[in-house]
This record gives structure tokens, C-alpha cells and sequence, in this order.
């Protein structure tokens, strides 16, 4: 029984590797913006590090007086998981307000576009474009 727990390990430790490996891909491939794939790799990493490092995370849970040590990790994760949902709100609201100044100058520029063309005179196809001197 007592390998139970070192497959559990070894599992784990392969799983956030991979996690890191799907990670590092899409940063290369540009579909992970730098400021996003830091979040990501440090949470790799401390899956890394507890997987490595088997009594961490009830050393952790002792010292922070939670009894059940799994639960510390559900916990660490919604509140990571707010905290994340916050910035990306905050993310949204800045690009909903840059699209609204975007449709403001397009809509002012098409304005402006339109009178230029009304005042200028037309062109004659019969008019030469270049004039000789």
C-alpha cells in the first residue's frame, strides 16, 4: 500500500510538467500573453514543488491550523481563482472602454471623411491629372 502514495507522486509530477510543457507551447506559438503566463507558471511550479516534496503541504496545514490538508489546496484555489477573475474584469472594462473611444473616433473621422468629399469639386475623367508645363 505503501506505493499507492508514490505513484500518486510520480503522477502528479508528470501531469504539472506537462502542464508546464502546454504552457511554455502556447507562449510560443503567441496564444499566452507574457503577463498571463506568469500566473500560470508559478502555480506549475508549486504543483511541481508539492508533488516533489510530499509532507509540504501538511507542514503547511498544521502551521496554518487547517485539519484536512487537501482542503487548504481548494481553498489556495478559489481564492487564486477570484483574484484572477478580478484582474480579468478589470482587463475587460479597460478594453470595453477602448473600444468605445475606437467607435467614437472612427464615427468622427467618417463625419469628417464625408464633408471633405461633399466640399471637394468633382473630378472630370477628361481632366488631366499631371499638368505639362
Amino acid at each position: 500500500m505503501e506505493s499507492l502514495p508514490i505513484v500518486i507522486q510520480i503522477l502528479s509530477l508528470i501531469g504539472a510538467l506537462g502542464f508546464m510543457y502546454f504552457i511554455t507551447r502556447l507562449i510560443v506559438m503567441g496564444k499566452l500573453r507574457e503577463e498571463y503566463s506568469f500566473i500560470w507558471i508559478a502555480c506549475t511550479i508549486i504543483l511541481i514543488v508539492f508533488s516533489i516534496w510530499r509532507k509540504g503541504l501538511e507542514q503547511i496545514s498544521l502551521a496554518l491550523g487547517v485539519f484536512y490538508p487537501p482542503s487548504l489546496i481548494f481553498l489556495a484555489a478559489i481564492f487564486a481563482i477570484i483574484i484572477f477573475l478580478v484582474h480579468l474584469s478589470v482587463v475587460n472594462s479597460k478594453m470595453q472602454q477602448s473600444v468605445k473611444e475606437l467607435t467614437h473616433e472612427i464615427a468622427f473621422l467618417r463625419k469628417e471623411l464625408a464633408e471633405l468629399r461633399q466640399n471637394e469639386p468633382p473630378v472630370s475623367v477628361d481632366m488631366p491629372l499631371v499638368t505639362e508645363p
